[in-house]
């Protein structure tokens, strides 16, 4: 396995590898061929940020059938996705903020895609070509708002809506891996990605038939049954089979 993260060190800001608990360094362009500095990173003053800083993020809904049945909704023919605004990213470790408490805002856990090339119409069996990696995330949504209109962007886009990292793992299968959501402590979502109903390969061929796809674009694929209402002071963890978990808090 090889996690890839993004660091700020005072003003510097920077790619790494980690490596039990240490981080080195990345010389280049992450989405080429970096190399690596030999000796690790001091990690005093070190803050862990979104790994990547995408163009855009894409959030597909309904891929899970037991998220569909949560939602009386029917079984999708097509992928269905879209977009939300970046400025709604943040890193693990930070906090979750509800902008309306009287709204029912809830989590919901899932494995997202980050895009490692520039990418239109690719076919699902050439699509792992241009996946750099996959990494933990999660959509928040502000179901209050959703109910009410027929669009979901607005619902989903506020500032901290999406929690994403903390690393990139570059060498993992997506297919097969547990996803599990734990509301303090308390297991809440506890799926498979193989549960999905349009896989990571399909998606990105469907995606990029649609739009043109670029280096760290954020694909979100999902989220499984059980997702919740969550209140200030809320610990939210995201425990992805194979990759470091995201936590965050809600207030």
């Amino acid at each position: 396995m090889a996690a890839i993260g993004r660091f700020q060190k005072g003003d510097d800001i920077f790619h790494a590898k980690i490596v039990d608990g240490e981080l080195y360094r990345l010389q280049g362009d992450v989405f080429g061929s970096p190399s690596y500095d030999k000796k690790p990173v001091s990690l005093k003053g070190v803050k862990t940020l979104v790994p990547v800083t995408p163009s855009k993020i894409i959030a597909v809904g309904l891929n899970y059938a037991d998220h569909a049945r949560e939602s009386g909704k029917p079984l999708p023919k097509e992928p269905l996705f879209w977009l939300k605004a970046t400025t709604s990213l943040i890193p693990d470790g930070a906090k979750i903020e509800v902008p309306f408490p009287t709204h029912r805002t809830d989590f919901e856990a899932e494995l997202a895609i980050v895009i490692g090339r520039r990418v239109r119409n690719v076919t699902p069996a050439a699509a792992a070509r241009y996946i750099f990696g996959y990494t933990a995330a999660q959509d928040i949504s502000d179901r209050t708002i959703q109910n009410s209109e027929s669009q979901w962007a607005r619902c989903k886009s506020f500032d901290t809506f999406t929690p994403v990292g903390p690393y990139v793992e570059t060498k993992i299968d997506p297919h097969d891996l547990t996803i599990q959501l734990f509301q303090n402590g308390q297991l809440r979502q506890n799926s498979n990605t193989s549960q999905l109903i349009f896989n990571c390969f399909a998606l990105v061929s469907f995606i990029s038939i649609n739009m043109t796809l670029l280096p760290g674009d954020l694909i979100l694929t999902g989220t499984p049954s059980g997702v919740g209402h969550i209140e200030s002071g809320d610990r939210l963890e995201v425990r992805i089979q194979g990759l470091a978990p995201l936590v965050n808090t809600v207030k």
